[in-house]
């Protein structure tokens, strides 16, 4: 068995000097240590390299699953590649970091709670997650623009080349299972998703209409079907811990600090990863969600 802890952080937002500050001074707890990253570090690629080239300078090991942030467009980022494009851009600057990706051969974690594969993710979302009492993807896309909770996705993430963002995400899903399948059987996984992987974290939301935007039914099964001791997700911006056939799933991001700061000011990053069977302090519910 190895040393060190299994560390995570999401939706880090580093556009924002506090969470800059914050993401600056993150640091491991021993020089094994290793850190995912599940997504939403900032909205520039100028943000997200620097972002991650600072923590691969101080973390053994940094795992990264793409959020929807980091696939934006934004008007006035030089970096204007959209969709696929953007993502492979971004993917390749991780592995010039050693930064391992949804793309790259999945490590095996062998310290405490080990060994497990670690498998970052990138899945998306099809808008299946639909608002209270829809039943298409048009009803539910009508509800959220008639109450005012539209995500930013509708304008700035391209699914280029593909048709819709779903037909980018049901690609994404038959890619990532063909993936996930192949793993050694014998060992348990640690999924790691900008998105959590079952609907049910989104129930606490104080928009519901929002859910649309935070995954697919598609994955509903996959802490099962790949024998995960733990999922880490983050999106929600409600860092808490859930558990779902006795797989904890963790939220562990940041989020903005209109949000963090009135929790009781700066939060302790990054957090611990808690595998199932292990003894944790289950959580309670810490916020109501957030639309972005």
């Amino acid at each position: 068995m190895g040393a060190g802890t299994l560390l995570a952080v999401s939706d880090l937002h580093v556009g924002y000097a506090e969470n800059r500050q914050i993401a600056a001074e993150l640091r491991p707890r021993s020089d094994q240590d290793w850190l995912l990253v599940a997504g939403d570090i900032g909205d520039a690629y100028a943000d997200v390299e620097w972002t991650l080239r600072t923590l691969t300078e101080r973390f053994h090991t940094v795992v990264w699953a793409p959020g929807n942030h980091e696939l934006w467009t934004p008007r006035h980022d030089p970096v204007d590649l959209r969709g696929e494009q953007r993502y492979d851009h971004l993917v390749e600057l991780c592995r010039t970091l050693g930064v391992h990706t949804p793309q790259d051969e999945y490590p095996v974690w062998r310290g405490p709670g080990g060994p497990v594969v670690v498998a970052p993710l990138f899945v998306g979302y099809d808008y299946s997650f639909r608002a209270p009492g829809t039943t298409t993807k048009e009803e539910s896309l009508a509800r959220a623009y008639a109450t005012g909770i539209v995500c930013t996705d509708e304008f700035m993430l391209h699914p280029d080349p593909h048709p819709s963002r779903e037909a980018w995400c049901w690609e994404r899903v038959a890619y990532t299972r063909q993936r996930l399948d192949a793993c050694d059987p014998s060992l348990p996984t640690v999924l790691v998703n900008h998105y959590p992987l079952v609907r049910e974290p989104t129930d606490v939301l104080r928009h519901p209409e929002f859910a649309q935007w935070c995954g697919t039914e598609l994955t509903a099964d996959w802490h099962v079907r790949y024998r995960a001791a733990a999922v880490v997700y983050g999106h929600l911006h409600i860092p808490r811990t859930t558990w779902h056939d006795e797989v904890p799933f963790q939220e562990v991001s940041l989020g903005y600090p209109r949000e963090w700061k009135p929790r009781g000011g700066r939060p302790e990053l990054p957090r611990t990863v808690v595998f199932g069977g292990a003894s944790a302090t289950r959580t309670p519910d810490v916020g109501s969600g957030r639309a972005d």
